[in-house]
């Protein structure tokens, strides 16, 4: 697939709840990502469909990002996942996705990204270095779970940065 050709670009969008199903085997097919159940991504879906986003190309969903405000800290979006097929990768998805989300009115009053990330996981931690540059905002980083909280699951640290203000 040529993400680069004018036939098959990308085109950038809220998901819907039928792509739920669609999202689970992207999430699945892409592994280290952690893998939850159908169920929850057709929730991701249909419930906070104005802070996630789908990357389609010629009908099929390829790149996902999923992200939810605060309850009790609303001027703060939690970047949960995002997960982008290889036919996809080298062409800045990831950031595409963020700032799809970013650049909604819905969220237009968010003042702070925090994210996750393992610690291995060195191109999420590139794509969210990048658009804090690119705002020139500020980083914070601090452990968000230790390996212990994971209890008897084989799970990495997860560091939590906070991006802002934005």
């Amino acid at each position: 697939m040529e993400p680069n050709s004018n036939d098959n670009q990308p085109v950038l969008r809220r998901p819907n709840p039928g792509d739920g199903k669609a999202v689970y085997e992207l999430i699945q097919a892409n592994p280290p990502l952690d893998v939850n159940t159908v169920y929850l991504y057709y929730l991701l879906c249909r419930h906070f469909a104005d802070t996630c986003a789908v990357a389609e190309v010629d009908g099929q969903v390829l790149g996902f990002l999923s992200a939810y405000r605060i309850p009790n800290a609303p001027e703060r979006l939690f970047i949960w996942q995002a997960a982008v097929d290889p036919a996809l990768r080298g062409h800045g998805m990831a950031g595409r996705l963020l700032e799809e989300v970013v650049g909604r009115p819905e969220v237009a009053d968010v003042r702070y990204l925090d994210v996750t990330v393992s610690p291995s996981n060195t191109a999420s931690r590139r794509v969210f270095e990048k658009f804090a540059q690119k705002r020139g905002a500020g980083w914070h980083e601090e452990v968000f779970l230790n390996v212990e909280d994971f209890g008897s699951q084989v799970h990495e640290e997860e560091l939590l940065f906070r991006i802002g203000p934005l």
